[in-house]
């Protein structure tokens, strides 16, 4: 059904208003419904505090990874294969693939795939040739591909042929697991129309992407557009999706408005109208908004999780959303001031054990959000747990920490900030005198972050660890928080945290490949470690859960980065008369699937 418009949603001076009013017949009545489905209507979806979607290309690039440009960007174009995790358990979401299982030949070296009949909105079908396009601009475009690690896709596909317009194989360099192959690797396979192929915006079609240097040049057309948000409602290279919804608006500002694809032929169509998107300056502004009812499906910060009885009578119903995620805060290893007193295992242990995950947790996030203590998810399905990872292997402890630095040689200044006073204890590459006095750029817009990082301040302190807070909108974070050298400009950062609703989401099998791998394209602190790379390998082709159980291990005692508590998505309120709602831990949305009832 139709819904009044919210014009006042990112407005948000009036909504805070009539909160503060407290006229409860200027809110908007959520709820009702007869139960049975209706057709068409707009869903108003509140994004989490301070995040904008800023990227719509199907290759995401470093700094432009959030998880919720991935939400609206599959709405639109349809990945070889989607994944669930909200019965439970994580298993293939076929309806939302856009590939037939794939067949592996006995070896496990050759890959036989059939696309569905999908159709492009120019109307043309989708084929293998859109497939192969994906490729040649993968294997162009790697080392500037967010998801990219190396020896995996692309690398790992050596030959790629297309049997018939929707049939094609590809040739593997090794045997991998093929549910891990599938899950972690073919998933990322986001087949492109072969429309995109140009060089230029007048530039004609061709077969470009079928050279190295033509298809670099694509690849490059193809970021640059995607750079220029203020024309992707009009830019006719958007206009060509697959999908469920086709973009029918977009601001700079981050709003985004979603429609039904009127030429979607897939197994899995849109039942609302229109789908959109708002944006909040932070988690206070939305839950103005939601109170005065401008949203259908929004979110409450922990402090107010007192008012769901208020919510329930308006018509919401409150639910956690959990995920199969980690939560961490990156060490920029490549630093010039103090990449090299992060290099120090035992530095690295001493910022662990003043953690106070349990405080954390119960008070700040008043029970939503779960301990986290390593590379694998804690709180959803543990068989990736490792014992050692679940036991903490660095409980809060600040005597600990103390004496961790005071026996490699550091001693407080006159201010209390600890001093390297003996270089040869302090480690390798750290100057006499070098304070640890570090910086933490982090996510603005959220109470439970903004008190997690007090805390952290608070308890780094006792110890004589300096930690100041920069905090800044999500974008600018995971912009500025990239892999980086020593020499760069952008290398300034020292830690960073995104983890508001969580700081990585998994693909069905939580492996490390794209986190902390060497040279990974999300491994943004620039981790390196051959023991864990050689893990990560191995869990790569292993058909049990022992070589990740190890990696499980080795990663919670080496602390490639802060493990930190691992919040929710968010804790959703969602009006009743909205059915069809799947919270999926791996963060995936589906609004197709959505309908009213009323």
């Amino acid at each position: 059904m139709a819904r009044r418009p919210w014009r006042t949603a990112l407005g948000v001076t009036l909504a805070a208003a009539l909160a503060l009013s407290g006229c409860a017949a200027s809110r908007e009545q959520h709820g009702g419904g007869s139960g049975t489905p209706k057709t068409g209507g707009t869903v108003r979806f509140a994004m989490p505090p301070s995040a904008t979607p800023n990227w719509i290309m199907p290759f995401s690039i470093p700094g432009y990874g959030g998880s919720y440009n991935g939400m609206i960007r599959s709405t639109m174009y349809v990945p070889l294969y989607s994944y669930d995790g909200s019965s439970g358990s994580v298993n293939l979401d076929d309806a939302a693939s856009a590939a037939n299982l794939p067949s592996y030949s006995p070896d496990g070296k050759t890959v036989t795939i059939t696309l569905k009949p999908l159709t492009w909105s120019t109307g043309e079908p989708l084929t293998s040739r859109d497939v192969e396009f994906w490729l040649n601009l993968a294997r162009a475009g790697k080392d500037n591909w967010g998801k990219y690690s190396k020896g995996l896709i692309p690398d790992s596909i050596t030959g790629f042929h297309a049997v018939d317009d929707r049939t094609f194989t590809f040739t593997l360099d090794k045997a991998y697991n093929p549910d891990w192959f599938t899950a972690n690797q073919l998933s990322l396979i986001v087949p492109m129309p072969h429309v995109w192929d140009r060089t230029s915006a007048a530039g004609p079609v061709g077969d470009h992407d079928r050279t190295p240097d033509g298809a670099k040049q694509v690849f490059d057309f193809l970021v640059s557009q995607g750079k220029q948000l203020g024309t992707y409602a009009t830019n006719p290279l958007w206009k060509v999706v697959n999908g469920p919804f086709t973009l029918a608006g977009f601001t700079t500002s981050g709003e985004v408005t979603l429609r039904k694809n009127p030429k979607y032929t897939g197994p899995d169509p849109a039942k609302l109208d229109t789908v959109r998107f708002l944006t909040f300056t932070g988690s206070s502004a939305e839950y103005n908004v939601l109170r005065a009812g401008g949203v259908d499906y929004g979110y409450l910060p922990t402090s107010n999780l007192g008012q769901r009885s208020k919510l329930a009578e308006q018509g919401y119903r409150v639910e956690p959303w959990n995920g199969w995620s980690i939560t961490y805060s990156p060490y920029n290893f490549n630093n010039p001031k103090l990449g090299k007193v992060f290099s120090q295992l035992y530095v690295r242990q001493a910022i662990q054990h003043a953690v106070d995950q349990d405080a954390i947790t119960s008070v700040i996030w008043r029970g939503a959000a779960r301990v986290g203590y390593g590379p694998v998810p804690q709180d959803n399905d543990t068989k990736y747990l490792s014992p050692e990872q679940k036991t903490n292997p660095y409980p809060f402890d600040l005597n600990k920490s103390k004496q961790l630095l005071a026996d490699h040689g550091w001693k407080p200044g006159s201010d209390g900030v600890l001093l390297c006073a003996d270089p040869a204890k302090c480690g390798e590459g750290i100057a006499e005198g070098t304070r640890l006095s570090l910086t933490m750029l982090t996510e603005s817009g959220s109470d439970e972050t903004d008190g997690t990082m007090q805390e952290l301040r608070s308890e780094l302190s006792r110890v004589g660890i300096e930690m100041k807070i920069n905090a800044q909108p999500l974008n600018t974070v995971l912009a500025n928080g990239t892999t980086c050298e020593p020499r760069d400009p952008a290398c300034g950062w020292q830690l960073s945290y995104f983890g508001t609703q969580g700081s990585w989401y998994f693909s069905a099998n939580p492996s490390g490949e794209e986190l902390f791998a060497t040279g990974a394209g999300t491994n943004f602190g620039g981790y390196t470690d051959p023991k864990a790379d050689k893990l990560i390998a191995a869990t790569n082709l292993a058909s049990d859960n022992r070589a990740m159980l190890e990696y499980s291990a080795y990663l919670a005692e080496q602390l490639p980065v802060l493990w930190l508590p691992n919040p929710p998505y968010q804790v959703s309120a969602i009006d009743t008369a909205l059915h069809g709602v799947t919270q999926d831990p791996m963060a995936g949305l589906l609004p197709q699937r959505w309908f009213w009832t009323r």
